[in-house]
């Protein structure tokens, strides 16, 4: 599959439950490769912009959509990488600002540990 055939896939699916895909497909394309390369490299599709150990378990958080896209796009307007968007982010009426790291710090350290063996 093609990072365009996932787009054009799950786009109907997600603009069902109120998302969008990023408009900036030199941006989303790439992301979407990225989920495509998770998803071979560990049996599902973690976030991109996430450090994922591998163990589903573990990473159940950051299965993309993540848990914690629908509070980022209801307080931010995007998610933390910005694959999923808002209507007023997507045509520009609403801020663009950085969204914060929701992953609890735990996690983020039991990905690190398991990145580098530890």
């Amino acid at each position: 599959m093609t990072p365009r055939e996932l787009l054009e896939k799950l786009r109907p699916l997600q603009e069902k439950q109120g998302y969008l895909f990023n408009p900036d497909e030199t941006y989303t394309l790439p992301l979407l490769e990225s989920l495509l390369t998770n998803r071979e490299r560990y049996g599902y599709m973690a976030c991109p912009c996430r450090l994922a150990t591998g163990a589903y378990e573990m990473d159940r958080d950051i299965i993309c959509p993540c848990v914690y896209r629908a509070p980022d796009v209801a307080e931010y307007g995007a998610c933390f990488c910005a694959l999923y968007v808002s209507p007023g982010y997507a045509d520009g009426s609403a801020p663009r600002v950085t969204v914060p790291e929701r992953r609890p710090p735990e996690k983020l350290m039991d990905a690190l540990n398991a990145t580098l063996g530890g």
